[in-house]
């Protein structure tokens, strides 16, 4: 169900900024091209369900042995145990016109029309994320729905940071992702 408060976000890119315990980073939604992740997004923004979130992984050419399509990303969502809202449909990038490029915000999922609150920020272009990529099997690709516009230099540090395998350790620290515009 869409509220006041998403309607109004909606209707125009909406910022958004992730305050993290390295600094914060502020994004452009594309509400307009991708309005059912943007929706879902803000839905958990506005229940404050990112509130102590953390980033919890960075994806490095250094840590994907077995993987041949490597990629680079940072990813993040809530604490374990906070409930997640339905499942949303995937908004794939052959409609939204919207790519994986350096800094863009995507939508993390299992399959497609699984993603629900964990999202991705890319580090350099990615197309082999996008639909026709050939980084998951299916090449349905990820929902792109926003940009980062300041902060890029805290996604580095933060892909940069202490890891095992893909897990960062320790996490990097959501305080709170706010809306900050629209």
């Amino acid at each position: 169900m869409v509220t006041a408060y998403l309607l109004l976000a909606l209707a125009a890119d909406p910022h958004v900024v992730i305050e993290t315990s390295m600094g914060e980073i502020e994004l452009v939604l594309h509400a307009e091209k991708a309005p059912v992740t943007v929706s879902n997004f803000l839905r958990y923004v506005k229940e404050h369900r990112y509130d102590q979130a953390r980033f919890h992984r960075t994806v490095r050419m250094d840590n994907q042995p077995v993987s041949k399509i490597k990629i680079e990303v940072i990813q993040g969502g809530p604490s374990p145990g906070t409930p997640s809202f339905p499942r949303i449909a995937l908004e794939r990038t052959s409609v939204t016109g919207l790519k994986h490029r350096e800094g863009t915000l995507s939508m993390a999922r299992d399959g497609p029309d699984t993603a629900t609150a964990d999202f991705f920020i890319c580090l350099g272009d990615q197309p082999s994320l996008d639909f026709g990529g050939q980084r998951n099997p299916d090449g349905q690709g990820f929902a792109a729905f926003g940009q980062v516009v300041r902060g890029i230099d805290i996604v580095k540090r933060i892909h940069q940071s202490p890891f095992t395998l893909q897990k960062l350790s320790p996490p990097v620290v959501i305080r709170r992702i706010v809306l900050t515009k629209t």
